[in-house]
């Protein structure tokens, strides 16, 4: 991948759950965010190679919202996806175990209007709110 940032986070949790709770909408909706005025409203998700996944990520307020989407390059349960986001970067998620919880470390192509530190704190901070949300539900 080009200039990839990486980001990674060890979430306190099997990593069967994690998976889950990374793939499934209904856990997507609860915990894709990069701040508390932000949510996502919507999300699908066909994970499989060629799938397709799409979420929608708003603020609460109704100022903004966008459609985040992919196609999935490559899948191997509870332990990577790789991905082509809609703009054409790439993105690769890598889980593993790691003591009693689950390592997750996701590279990424960042674009060009924000600065690297912008982008990595952005997508830091959307991992940060897995985390929570998993390890608290």
């Amino acid at each position: 991948m080009k200039n990839e940032i990486t980001i990674e986070a060890t979430v306190h949790a099997p990593i069967d759950k994690v998976w889950k709770y990374w793939n499934e909408p209904t856990h997507i909706t609860q915990w894709c965010a990069a701040s508390p005025d932000w949510h996502a409203p919507k999300a699908e998700n066909d994970l499989k190679t060629g799938g397709k996944f799409t979420t929608t990520m708003a603020a609460k307020d109704g100022s903004m919202s966008f459609d985040f989407w992919g196609i999935y390059d490559q899948i191997q349960p509870n332990e990577l996806i790789e991905y082509t986001m809609g703009d054409g970067r790439k993105a690769k998620i890598i889980f593993s175990k790691s003591g009693d919880g689950t390592k997750i470390v996701e590279a990424f192509e960042p674009e060009g209007e924000n600065p690297r530190e912008m982008q990595q704190y952005g997508w830091q901070s959307i991992l940060n709110s897995f985390k929570s949300y998993t390890e608290n539900n």
